[in-house]
């Protein structure tokens, strides 16, 4: 493993900023003050050392996970028209598809021969499906591959669901519950401040209404992901907010399993900005394993920054290798087009010094002798 243990904190000479360092590395709760001078004025190295320091604190063993698992895309039709959002289509465009239940049997058949435990489901606000057609979908996955978790939707999808239907939010994921679904991922984030969604999706639910339906969420039981699209419109403050919120409501309800940034990919979509540079992912993820200090796992994305500053991201934080990603169709829309299959993200755990080990969603363990050996 490499010696960054080792490594000393850089001096720092700014009275704030090694108060701020000081209470990072006593794994002391860091407040607004300490992380905007962490993440303003804190030396990349030394932010890396603080978080991996804290990132042994909650896992000491020399473990990396990642899930196998597929993104799924029921449908790619959409009336939010989001600016950031290369993979959408309008209603009546002769691109726009819903997923026939032929094409998912394919898709899942594939997943589970590969090796996956877990399907991610996730499409558009499409204005015209009757909810039972989600509830039907739901009901055929978990009766016929009962052995799949199905992690599906987002915020923002089930707060469209609750205007469009007229049912309350808790309703709505009773219902999904019902059916067959496990758990909820973070998409639909993006940023949460209201300011930014209006300027990026003011034609979805505010950064308040998605806190609430994960809040909904967690008080039904279910444990769900939570995620930052960063590099967009927003400033580095909205970054810090966003943080926070996250974490107050991590200390309300104890809900959130994961946390996962990464950077927006502007090809083909309607916001010109420049790409993420490997210095400021990690420098977001150091401060965000640090800021939230009640998440006990942060995943590294290699599907937008690339394997080599994915691997380096398990030095500034991160713990999990995220996803398999047999997979991916929203972020290749947006010209990004990294692939790994499953020896590819053990070879890369291992060169940085841990052992791989495949999870679920929760983060138990799935027993060696029991994964699908057959590769991509």
């Amino acid at each position: 493993m490499l010696d960054i243990m080792a490594d000393p904190l850089a001096p720092a000479t700014d009275p704030g900023l090694a108060r701020a360092m000081a209470k990072a590395e006593a794994g002391e709760r860091l407040d607004w003050a300490d992380a905007e001078t962490l993440y303003y004025k804190g030396d990349l190295h030394s932010l890396g050392f603080l978080a991996h320091q804290r990132r042994l604190a909650l896992h000491p063993e020399p473990v990396v996970t990642f899930v196998g698992d597929r993104n799924i895309n029921y449908s790619n039709i959409c009336v939010c028209g989001c600016k950031f959002c290369a993979f959408f289509r309008p209603p009546d465009h002769p691109e726009a598809l819903l997923i026939s239940r032929e094409e998912l049997t394919k898709k899942i058949d594939e997943t589970i021969r590969l090796g996956g435990t877990q399907i991610l489901l996730q499409g558009g606000h499409h204005p015209a499906l009757p909810f039972e057609w989600y509830e039907e979908l739901l009901d055929f996955i978990s009766a016929r591959w009962p052995e799949i978790h199905i992690h599906a939707f987002s915020p923002p999808e089930i707060h469209f669901w609750s205007g469009l239907y007229g049912l309350p939010v808790r309703e709505i994921l009773r219902r999904l519950i019902a059916a067959g679904l496990d758990s909820i991922p973070g998409g639909g984030a993006e940023i949460l401040s209201n300011e930014v969604r209006a300027r990026v999706s003011p034609n979805k639910c505010d950064a308040d209404q998605w806190l609430a339906v994960m809040r909904e969420a967690h008080a039904l039981g279910m444990k769900t992901t939570a995620t930052m699209m960063f590099g967009h419109l927003e400033e580095p403050a909205d970054r810090l907010r966003h943080l926070f919120a996250l974490r107050d409501l991590q200390d309300e309800t104890g809900g959130f399993t994961a946390f996962i940034p990464w950077s927006f990919q502007a090809k083909n979509t309607r916001i010109d900005a420049p790409p993420r540079t490997a210095p400021s992912y990690l420098r977001l993820l150091a401060v965000s394993r640090l800021v939230l200090d009640n998440f006990p796992n942060l995943q590294a994305s290699w599907v937008t920054m690339g394997p080599e500053i994915a691997q380096l991201a398990l030095f500034y934080g991160a713990n999990d290798f995220g996803s398999l990603m047999i997979e991916e169709n929203v972020v290749a829309a947006a010209g990004t087009s990294y692939r790994m299959s499953r020896d590819e993200i053990l070879a890369t755990i291992a060169a940085a010094g841990f052992r791989p080990a495949q999870r679920r969603m929760d983060y138990s363990l799935i027993p060696e002798d029991t994964i699908v050996p057959s590769d991509q």
